[in-house]
Protein backbone atom coordinates (compact mmCIF):
# COMPACT_ATOMS: atom_id res chain seq x y z
CA UNK A 1 0.00 0.00 0.00
CA UNK A 2 1.50 3.26 -0.81
CA UNK A 3 2.41 5.68 1.91
CA UNK A 4 -0.49 8.10 0.96
CA UNK A 5 -3.24 5.37 1.62
CA UNK A 6 -1.72 3.74 4.75
CA UNK A 7 -3.39 5.43 7.86
CA UNK A 8 -0.62 3.73 9.85
CA UNK A 9 1.88 6.33 8.64
CA UNK A 10 2.07 10.18 9.81
CA UNK A 11 0.66 12.48 6.92
CA UNK A 12 3.17 15.05 6.88
CA UNK A 13 7.31 14.86 8.34
CA UNK A 14 8.63 17.81 9.11
CA UNK A 15 12.56 17.87 8.60
CA UNK A 16 14.90 20.50 11.10
CA UNK A 17 18.25 20.65 9.23
CA UNK A 18 20.87 21.39 12.19
CA UNK A 19 24.40 22.35 13.00
CA UNK A 20 25.38 23.95 16.60
CA UNK A 21 21.57 25.44 17.55
CA UNK A 22 21.82 24.53 20.75
CA UNK A 23 20.94 27.78 21.55
CA UNK A 24 17.90 27.77 19.90
CA UNK A 25 17.41 23.85 18.99
CA UNK A 26 14.40 23.05 21.90
CA UNK A 27 12.85 26.51 21.26
CA UNK A 28 12.12 25.43 17.48
CA UNK A 29 11.35 21.86 18.76
CA UNK A 30 8.73 22.73 21.59
CA UNK A 31 6.16 25.36 19.05
CA UNK A 32 6.31 22.26 17.07
CA UNK A 33 4.90 19.98 19.47
CA UNK A 34 1.06 20.45 18.87
CA UNK A 35 1.78 19.53 15.17
CA UNK A 36 3.69 16.14 16.24
CA UNK A 37 0.67 15.38 18.70
CA UNK A 38 -1.54 15.93 15.55
CA UNK A 39 0.31 12.96 14.39
CA UNK A 40 3.04 14.59 12.49
CA UNK A 41 6.63 13.12 12.19
CA UNK A 42 9.41 15.13 13.74
CA UNK A 43 13.08 14.83 12.10
CA UNK A 44 16.49 16.31 13.54
CA UNK A 45 18.85 16.01 11.22
CA UNK A 46 22.27 16.77 12.90
CA UNK A 47 25.55 17.37 10.62
CA UNK A 48 28.14 16.80 13.56
CA UNK A 49 27.13 19.52 16.09
CA UNK A 50 30.17 19.83 18.79
CA UNK A 51 27.45 21.60 20.85
CA UNK A 52 24.66 19.82 22.87
CA UNK A 53 22.26 19.92 20.19
CA UNK A 54 21.61 16.08 19.51
CA UNK A 55 21.17 15.29 23.29
CA UNK A 56 18.41 18.59 23.88
CA UNK A 57 16.61 17.46 20.30
CA UNK A 58 16.28 13.97 21.61
CA UNK A 59 13.21 14.19 23.46
CA UNK A 60 11.31 16.32 21.13
CA UNK A 61 11.60 15.22 17.60
CA UNK A 62 10.38 11.37 16.08
CA UNK A 63 14.11 10.91 15.76
CA UNK A 64 17.44 12.52 15.62
CA UNK A 65 19.83 11.43 12.87
CA UNK A 66 23.58 12.21 12.07
CA UNK A 67 24.78 13.20 8.54
CA UNK A 68 27.82 14.94 6.84
CA UNK A 69 27.59 18.59 7.23
CA UNK A 70 25.65 20.93 4.34
CA UNK A 71 22.25 21.79 4.72
CA UNK A 72 21.14 19.64 1.33
CA UNK A 73 22.85 16.71 2.65
CA UNK A 74 21.09 16.80 5.87
CA UNK A 75 17.71 17.68 4.55
CA UNK A 76 17.86 14.29 1.97
CA UNK A 77 19.18 12.68 5.06
CA UNK A 78 15.49 13.36 6.52
CA UNK A 79 13.85 12.87 3.70
CA UNK A 80 15.37 9.57 3.56
CA UNK A 81 14.54 8.53 6.86
CA UNK A 82 10.52 10.26 6.65
CA UNK A 83 8.07 7.89 5.96
CA UNK A 84 5.47 10.18 5.36
CA UNK A 85 3.90 11.40 1.79
CA UNK A 86 4.37 14.96 2.44
CA UNK A 87 7.60 16.57 3.37
CA UNK A 88 8.25 20.23 4.79
CA UNK A 89 11.62 21.47 5.42
CA UNK A 90 12.45 23.83 8.56
CA UNK A 91 14.97 25.97 9.41
CA UNK A 92 16.12 26.03 12.95
CA UNK A 93 15.17 29.81 13.40
CA UNK A 94 11.83 29.38 11.73
CA UNK A 95 8.54 28.79 13.13
CA UNK A 96 5.85 27.21 10.96
CA UNK A 97 1.66 28.87 11.47
CA UNK A 98 -0.04 26.70 13.49
CA UNK A 99 -2.21 24.70 11.06
CA UNK A 100 0.76 24.35 8.77
CA UNK A 101 -0.14 20.53 8.50
CA UNK A 102 -3.88 21.12 7.69
CA UNK A 103 -2.43 24.38 5.22
CA UNK A 104 -0.06 22.05 3.78
CA UNK A 105 -2.23 19.07 2.85
CA UNK A 106 -5.03 21.73 1.68
CA UNK A 107 -2.25 23.22 -1.15
CA UNK A 108 -1.13 19.62 -1.90
CA UNK A 109 -3.93 17.57 -2.46
CA UNK A 110 -5.49 20.81 -3.96
CA UNK A 111 -2.91 19.27 -7.48
CA UNK A 112 -0.01 21.15 -6.24
CA UNK A 113 3.16 19.01 -6.15
CA UNK A 114 5.09 21.64 -3.60
CA UNK A 115 4.80 24.87 -2.66
CA UNK A 116 5.93 27.58 0.15
CA UNK A 117 4.70 30.07 3.15
CA UNK A 118 5.25 33.51 3.20
CA UNK A 119 7.86 34.74 4.98
CA UNK A 120 7.85 37.44 8.22
CA UNK A 121 11.14 38.88 9.76
CA UNK A 122 11.36 39.12 13.29
CA UNK A 123 12.95 41.99 14.71
CA UNK A 124 13.07 45.34 15.12
CA UNK A 125 14.92 47.18 12.85
CA UNK A 126 11.78 48.92 10.11
CA UNK A 127 13.77 47.40 7.27
CA UNK A 128 13.04 43.70 8.02
CA UNK A 129 9.37 44.08 6.92
CA UNK A 130 10.18 45.55 3.59
CA UNK A 131 12.48 42.50 3.09
CA UNK A 132 10.13 39.87 3.88
CA UNK A 133 7.09 41.95 1.68
CA UNK A 134 9.81 41.83 -1.31
CA UNK A 135 10.43 38.29 -0.75
CA UNK A 136 7.12 37.02 -0.91
CA UNK A 137 6.49 39.29 -3.97
CA UNK A 138 9.72 38.13 -5.56
CA UNK A 139 9.09 34.23 -5.06
CA UNK A 140 5.41 34.45 -6.45
CA UNK A 141 6.44 36.04 -9.73
CA UNK A 142 9.38 34.09 -10.47
CA UNK A 143 8.01 30.80 -8.67
CA UNK A 144 11.48 30.31 -7.06
CA UNK A 145 11.17 29.92 -3.17
CA UNK A 146 14.01 30.14 -0.70
CA UNK A 147 14.60 27.80 2.43
CA UNK A 148 13.56 30.71 4.74
CA UNK A 149 10.03 29.94 3.29
CA UNK A 150 9.65 26.27 4.52
CA UNK A 151 9.35 24.55 1.27
CA UNK A 152 7.31 21.55 1.21
CA UNK A 153 6.44 19.29 -1.02
CA UNK A 154 4.77 15.50 -1.90
CA UNK A 155 7.50 12.37 -1.21
CA UNK A 156 6.19 11.94 -5.15
CA UNK A 157 7.54 14.98 -6.44
CA UNK A 158 10.83 15.20 -4.32
CA UNK A 159 11.94 11.59 -5.53
CA UNK A 160 10.93 12.13 -9.17
CA UNK A 161 13.93 15.35 -8.93
CA UNK A 162 16.11 13.80 -6.98
CA UNK A 163 15.84 15.36 -3.89
CA UNK A 164 18.28 18.71 -3.14
CA UNK A 165 21.04 19.14 -5.08
CA UNK A 166 24.63 18.59 -3.00
CA UNK A 167 26.09 21.85 -3.71
CA UNK A 168 26.67 24.34 -0.55
CA UNK A 169 24.63 27.48 -1.44
CA UNK A 170 21.38 28.05 -3.60
CA UNK A 171 20.43 24.62 -3.20
CA UNK A 172 16.58 26.01 -2.22
CA UNK A 173 16.65 28.30 -5.42
CA UNK A 174 18.04 25.12 -7.75
CA UNK A 175 15.40 22.76 -6.25
CA UNK A 176 12.61 25.30 -6.92
CA UNK A 177 13.71 25.51 -10.21
CA UNK A 178 13.21 21.27 -10.60
CA UNK A 179 10.18 21.56 -8.78
CA UNK A 180 8.58 24.13 -11.48
CA UNK A 181 8.69 21.66 -14.20
CA UNK A 182 5.98 19.81 -12.37
CA UNK A 183 4.10 22.31 -11.30
CA UNK A 184 3.77 26.03 -10.01
CA UNK A 185 4.32 26.49 -6.54
CA UNK A 186 1.62 26.90 -3.98
CA UNK A 187 2.37 30.63 -2.63
CA UNK A 188 1.04 30.19 0.80
CA UNK A 189 -0.30 33.50 2.49
CA UNK A 190 -0.12 31.98 5.64
CA UNK A 191 2.98 32.96 7.18
CA UNK A 192 6.41 31.23 8.78
CA UNK A 193 8.15 33.36 11.40
CA UNK A 194 12.50 33.75 10.66
CA UNK A 195 14.87 35.31 12.78
CA UNK A 196 15.98 38.66 10.85
CA UNK A 197 19.08 38.24 13.20
CA UNK A 198 21.60 37.63 10.37
CA UNK A 199 20.31 40.43 8.39
CA UNK A 200 20.47 42.71 11.37
CA UNK A 201 24.09 41.38 12.81
CA UNK A 202 25.73 41.57 9.32
CA UNK A 203 24.11 45.35 8.21
CA UNK A 204 20.83 44.94 6.32
CA UNK A 205 21.94 46.91 3.44
CA UNK A 206 25.04 45.15 3.31
CA UNK A 207 23.08 41.75 3.18
CA UNK A 208 20.75 42.50 0.44
CA UNK A 209 23.72 43.88 -1.49
CA UNK A 210 25.56 40.58 -1.51
CA UNK A 211 22.48 38.33 -1.68
CA UNK A 212 21.57 40.15 -5.13
CA UNK A 213 24.94 39.87 -6.12
CA UNK A 214 25.14 36.07 -5.28
CA UNK A 215 21.80 35.35 -7.37
CA UNK A 216 23.37 37.66 -9.93
CA UNK A 217 26.16 35.39 -10.25
CA UNK A 218 24.46 32.13 -9.34
CA UNK A 219 22.04 32.64 -12.72
CA UNK A 220 24.44 33.61 -14.86
CA UNK A 221 26.30 30.29 -14.47
CA UNK A 222 28.76 30.48 -11.63
CA UNK A 223 29.78 27.74 -9.68
CA UNK A 224 27.85 27.38 -6.26
CA UNK A 225 31.78 26.39 -4.22
CA UNK A 226 32.67 29.35 -5.46
CA UNK A 227 29.63 31.32 -4.12
CA UNK A 228 29.73 29.47 -0.44
CA UNK A 229 33.11 30.79 -0.37
CA UNK A 230 32.53 34.53 -1.24
CA UNK A 231 29.39 34.04 1.45
CA UNK A 232 31.61 32.90 3.96
CA UNK A 233 34.37 35.67 3.38
CA UNK A 234 32.16 38.63 4.26
CA UNK A 235 29.74 37.21 6.59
Amino acid sequence: MSPAHDATRPSLAIIVPALNEAAGIAACLEALQPLRRRGVELIVVDGGSRDATPRLAAPLASRVISSPAGRARQMNAGAERATAARLVFLHADTRLPDDADRRIAAALDGGRAWGRFDIRLSGRHPMLAIIAAAMNRRSRLTGIATGDQALFMTRGAFDAVGGFPDQPLMEDIEMSRRLKRRSPPACLRASVTSSGRRWVRHGVWRTILLMWRLRWHYWRGASPARLAEAYRDVR
